[in-house]
């Protein structure tokens, strides 16, 4: 009698077909229109459209800002797991639950908000400006914005991995003889690094094609405090959907090659961290 070969996972050959036609229908072909759009231009109007100089001003603050607020969340982000984590203190449970707030409200609600708290007249914004310190209708006020946004993203992916490394471990280092600044670099940075990083990516990936929380306070300045995103909008106000779809390619391959940078350096560290 012959053998049947099975797979490892029942039905392999019926799921990976759902997926793939799944992936294609709902990730591909919406991204595939931008390649066919954008091929509407001939190469000179291309150019003309993705470098003119308030396209370039406009990648130049999104990917800095994007940057920014996805490394300060890396910053604050795992400081906040951590403390989640670790600690007991009255309130844990609605700390908890406003580090999802920015999830479930709504982009341009968060902006108007944000808006009215450091405007010039707002709650922070009137202690700020005799200071020198303008938020609102400035590149800083982007910046607050795509933090906002992104910070619940390394919070949730640091979270787990702290969870699981149990407290011994740090307890174990230290009865050895390590400092604290010794147990951090060589004990809990290695372990907690790759979901630092994931959170980071997904803080960044959100904040590039951030748009509704940033068009209230960035003031929508050109060459000032306007964003890509926005940019692109006003392309497809103007119907210009060529120059919209070519715009948008531009933050797409910046946001894939940043990722693919990430990913790569994701993979590196695992391979460190488990390597005798």
């Amino acid at each position: 009698m012959s053998a049947t070969r099975r797979g490892v996972l029942p039905g392999f050959g019926l799921s990976t077909g759902l997926t793939v036609f799944w992936l294609g229908l709902v990730v591909l072909l919406p991204l595939s229109t931008l390649g066919l759009q954008t091929a509407r231009l001939g190469p000179a109007q291309l150019w003309q459209v993705i470098a003119s100089p308030r396209a370039v001003a406009s990648y130049r603050l999104s990917l800095g800002a994007s940057l920014g607020a996805a490394a300060i969340n890396a910053v604050f982000g795992f400081l906040v797991a951590w403390v989640l984590v670790r600690y007991r203190f009255p309130g844990k449970a609605l700390v908890d639950a406003l580090v999802d707030l920015p999830f479930a409200l709504p982009t341009a609600v968060s902006g108007i908000a944000l808006t009215a708290v450091y405007s010039p007249h707002g709650w922070v914004g009137r202690f700020l400006e005799p200071l020198g310190i303008r938020v609102a209708f400035t590149p800083l006020g982007v910046l607050v914005a795509l933090t906002f946004t992104g910070l619940p993203f390394v919070i949730r992916s640091v979270e787990p991995v702290l969870a699981d490394l149990e407290p011994d471990v740090e307890e174990a280092a230290a009865l050895l003889g390590a400092t604290r600044r010794q147990v951090f670099r060589r004990v809990l940075f290695p372990a907690v690094l790759p979901a630092t990083l994931t959170g980071f990516s997904l803080a960044f990936a959100r904040a590039l094609g951030e748009y509704g929380s940033v068009v209230f306070i960035s003031g929508n300045m050109p060459f000032r405090t306007e964003v890509a995103p926005l940019l692109v909008m006003t392309r497809l106000e103007q119907f210009d959907y060529a120059g919209a779809t070519a715009l948008a390619s531009v933050m797409l391959g910046a946001s894939l090659l940043l990722l693919f940078a990430v990913n790569r350096l994701q993979r590196w560290t695992r391979a460190r961290a488990g390597a005798p």
